[in-house]
């Protein structure tokens, strides 16, 4: 499991007096930065193949300001050219957030999806888990 530390910005907030939803698929996808680095080592744009097929926020508590928020990252399955990223997002001992997104291997030059294969579906593996509540 990856993790990342996310310290929330006053600029994070809402009138409500808690971090606004529309972060949360923004730090997920930050928290996936060490994953993309398996497909785009340099992360450079004209080199990427991935897309994004899905994401879904599951919103279980508030989250505040004032208080670093943890991102717990893994895969939840692997298939031939896509896998599910599943993630959480913990604060002070808490899971207030879960998010799936499902992202596809993808050679945009021809608009079709490639397989992953050898190395970089060994190191996909290596993160590869059973979706539960990661306990903190």
């Amino acid at each position: 499991m990856l993790t990342r530390t996310i310290e929330p910005a006053f600029y994070d907030t809402d009138a409500l007096g808690h971090i606004n939803n529309t972060r949360l698929p923004a730090w997920f996808e930050l928290a996936r930065n060490d994953l993309f680095r398996l497909f785009t080592p340099d992360l450079d744009p004209r080199k990427w193949s991935l897309i994004m097929a899905r994401l879904e926020v599951d919103f279980h508590a508030e989250l505040y300001y004032g208080q670093d928020v943890e991102i717990r990252t893994w895969l939840s399955r692997l298939g031939n050219s896509s896998f599910t990223v599943t993630q959480q997002a913990w604060q002070q001992g808490r899971l207030t957030n879960t998010g799936h997104t499902v992202l596809v291997n993808f050679d945009h030059a021809s608009k079709a999806a490639m397989s992953i294969r050898g190395a970089l579906r060994e190191a996909l593996e290596a993160h590869l888990h059973e979706t539960e509540t990661q306990n903190s």
